[in-house]
């Protein structure tokens, strides 16, 4: 019985949901299972090395600084080297329910290259 109680919760909750909302959904599932767990506990791992360092700035600083800029949802966030410098990798869901990869530099929280996926 709790598990069909359960599943009532969670129909409806998927039926509150608009379109977009759903996809942003969809591609976050995605996204976490293409990615696998090893490599979310490295990143977490070189992000809170790098922050302990000074080298970067914490995700929740840096998503405040770019929240207004980014047009949609984050779906996903990776972090990465490139040629020396840290970049957050967001993906972002626009309001056409398009793939965006917006480079954000880790330390100064500008935004860089951005690309339709």
């Amino acid at each position: 019985m709790i598990a069909g109680i359960h599943i009532l919760r969670m129909t409806s909750f998927l039926m509150d949901l608009r379109p977009h909302r759903i996809r942003a959904l969809i591609l976050a599932t995605a996204l976490l299972a293409a990615t696998g767990a090893p490599t979310l506990a490295r990143d977490h791992d070189d992000a809170r090395r790098a922050v302990e360092a000074g080298e970067i700035r914490p995700l929740a600083d840096v998503l405040n600084m770019v929240k207004g800029k980014l047009r949609g949802e984050v779906v996903g966030v990776k972090l990465e080297r490139e040629a020396g410098v840290w970049m957050y990798e967001f993906r972002v869901v626009d309001e056409e329910g398009r793939l965006l990869e917006i480079h954000v530099d880790a330390r100064s929280g500008e935004i860089g290259r951005m690309r339709v996926k």
